[in-house]
This record gives structure tokens, C-alpha cells and sequence, in this order.
């Protein structure tokens, strides 16, 4: 059974969400030859200020911290 971690930056939309669940896991069942139901998708939102780019956080990098 694969199962997917995706972390993100908080702040996607619900139907965003659900498009990379959709892809992702269409992408494993083709790449894999596995069935839908077999694919796990797990959506981790990070917020800005515990995403780092290199020394900085992108919420300094945004102008937002």
C-alpha cells in the first residue's frame, strides 16, 4: 500500500487539496500499477514561520514575521 506525505505551506484551498490528493494519487496508481483504493495521501500543512529557505523562514521571507 504507498503511502504519500505531502507537506505544504498553509493557506491552500479545500478544492487545491483535494487536485494534489487527485493527482498524486492517480500518478502512484500509474507509475505503480496499483489500485485507488490501495493509495494514501497525507496532507501536512506547515505554517510560514516553520518553513525554512535556507537561514530564514518564509515568513520572513514574505515580510510577515
Amino acid at each position: 500500500m504507498p503511502i504519500i506525505n505531502a507537506s505544504i505551506l498553509a493557506g491552500r484551498t479545500v478544492d487545491q487539496k483535494r487536485a494534489l490528493i487527485r493527482e498524486l494519487a492517480e500518478g502512484t496508481q500509474r507509475a505503480l500499477g496499483v489500485r485507488e483504493e490501495q493509495v494514501r495521501v497525507i496532507i501536512t500543512e506547515v505554517s510560514p514561520e516553520h518553513w525554512g529557505a535556507g537561514t530564514r523562514s518564509k515568513a520572513d521571507l514574505e515580510g510577515n514575521a
